[in-house]
């Protein structure tokens, strides 16, 4: 859908995150900003706006491979908590950012805030998360 910051393969949405892989319902990101380390985007292929525009099989589907991403996380880096956070009015697309979060860490016991100070990795950095999370993820799906 033209304008929609999902669907366009846009440099601001290179700027902000990483491809890490795609699955049958979703496309998974990895977040440049790492304060929180393994933050993932997990979005609907398609452009939908609203969980209940997707069908039944759409919406299991994508829970589905979204606990499977989410999973993966957390076996590598064993975070205390996953907060999840659904948003839309800004970017109107059906997405989730899994937000691993850790006890006595940036935000512990409160919502994770954007307005903090990113955390920038090394493009070598960057490319082992994705590589690790990205055959977890397989790991799992293949497992389950």
């Amino acid at each position: 859908m033209d304008g929609c910051f999902y669907c366009e393969d846009s440099e601001k949405r290179k700027s902000l995150m990483i491809e890490i892989c795609q699955l049958n319902y979703s496309d998974i990101y990895l977040n440049r900003d790492q304060k929180h380390k393994g933050r993932i985007v997990v979005k609907f292929k398609s452009h939908k706006t609203e969980y209940f525009h997707l069908t039944k099989e759409e919406n299991a589907g994508f829970f589905y491979e979204l606990a499977l991403a989410t999973e993966a996380v957390f076996n590598l880096y064993h975070p205390d908590k996953i907060n999840y956070a659904t948003f839309g009015d800004g970017v109107p697309h059906v997405h989730v950012h899994v937000v691993p979060k850790y006890k006595d860490g940036l935000n512990w016991g409160t919502p994770f805030d954007d307005t903090l100070p990113k955390q920038y990795l090394s493009d070598n950095e960057y490319q082992q998360m994705v590589k690790e999370i990205r055959s977890e993820i397989q790991r799992l799906f293949t497992e389950k």
